[in-house]
């Protein structure tokens, strides 16, 4: 039986990507961003209260996704289906949307003042840290999926092995709560380990199988529903801490913020198991509309977002408020309009990873 939290938690977690986005060119630690605005110290609390659970989430929940289907499907089966869902989008974004989002990282963070299409060439040649805000090749947001792709060809060759030598399987669904609590232990260790653009691939691997061996299991996920508000209480005090160390000290907490971290992200994502179990495993229209566009809105939103905030810079150059309300609310709508028309094109489908809706 489909898990239908497990879908409205990634496309609400998804749906997140623009606000967040969007505070980032607002942020009080001197981070480049396509578009670069007056720093804020209560817009940069949004994103470093969300930054340490809400990408680890969606990594949890494919590794849970996969135990699942991995039931129906062969390993081979199961790559073809990544090829098509992940790497195929991360090639088409890459070059379609990236190259654009470069442009604007260019013009507004080092004065380029050639053309577009001539930019092309800089996108192609300029390599630096991926992530396009001097003008450089870029992945973007893009960088999500194919670290997915990447985790899960990895993960695939760890469960074939690991079905091969452990033949007593499905201990983990006698794990008591308190011993699932524990597994935030390593998270601090690695942060740094195998880290590509900040990102570590050790972090979201280590979270990938904890979904697939642990908490894809449905007494484990009971446990998780039966102590999700004190998964809850514990991730939002470690939240609250490490905003507070990150955004309003003024001092440099290190290891100690680093801890912080790591309980907001295990606990917040222990607490969204657990109430997505218990408040979100049905289906209705709004379910039903958003998961099937969360991909090309993932696709997307970054573009409007970036375009949005440049053209709406002066404007509301005044007025903060406005200048983040306002391009979320255009970027928002913007997105899911695109989003109809690319589900009518069973090509856009194909190459933004997701299945044609064609009007009847």
């Amino acid at each position: 039986m489909r898990k239908q939290f497990i879908d409205n938690l990634r496309w609400m977690d998804v749906l997140l990507l623009i606000p967040y986005h969007a505070a980032q060119a607002f942020n009080t630690w001197g981070e480049l961003n396509y578009i670069c605005f007056a720093p804020k110290r209560a817009i940069s609390s949004f994103t470093v209260f969300f930054s340490p659970f809400f990408m680890p989430l969606l990594f949890l929940l494919a590794g849970m996704s996969t135990r699942y289907a991995l039931m129906k499907r062969t390993y081979g089966q199961y790559i073809i289906e990544r090829i098509k869902r992940l790497l195929v989008p991360f090639v088409f974004g890459t070059l379609v949307f990236c190259p654009i989002l470069s442009y604007m990282g260019d013009v507004n963070n080092c004065a380029y003042e050639g053309g577009f299409f001539a930019h092309y060439i800089v996108f192609f040649t300029k390599w630096t840290d991926l992530s396009g805000f001097d003008g450089g090749f870029s992945v973007g947001q893009f960088w999500f999926l194919y670290f997915l792709f990447i985790i899960s060809l990895a993960s695939v060759g760890i469960i074939a092995l690991s079905n091969k030598m452990i033949k007593n399987r499905g201990k983990a669904e006698k794990l008591p709560f308190w011993a699932i609590c524990l597994m935030v232990i390593p998270l601090p260790l690695l942060y740094g380990v195998l880290s590509v653009g900040g990102k570590s691939f050790a972090e979201y691997l280590y979270v990938f199988l904890i979904g697939y061996y642990v908490l894809s299991y449905d007494k484990v996920i009971e446990k998780a529903e039966k102590y999700r508000y004190i998964s809850l209480a514990i991730g939002l005090a470690a939240s609250a801490a490490n905003v507070y160390m990150f955004i309003w000290s003024g001092k440099d907490y290190e290891a100690i913020n680093l801890i912080a971290k790591s309980f907001a992200e295990w606990f917040m994502i222990l607490a969204l198991i657990g109430i997505g179990k218990n408040r979100l495993d049905d289906k209705n229209s709004v379910s039903e509309y958003m998961s099937q566009r969360s991909f090309p809105y993932f696709s997307l939103h970054f573009l409007w977002i970036v375009l949005f905030q440049y053209w709406f810079a002066d404007i509301f150059s005044g007025n903060t408020v406005l200048l983040f309300l306002v391009p979320v609310i255009c970027a928002f709508a913007a997105t899911l309009l695109c989003s109809e028309i690319c589900l009518r094109i069973p090509a856009l489908c194909f190459l933004m990873g997701t299945k044609s809706k064609r009007l009847k």
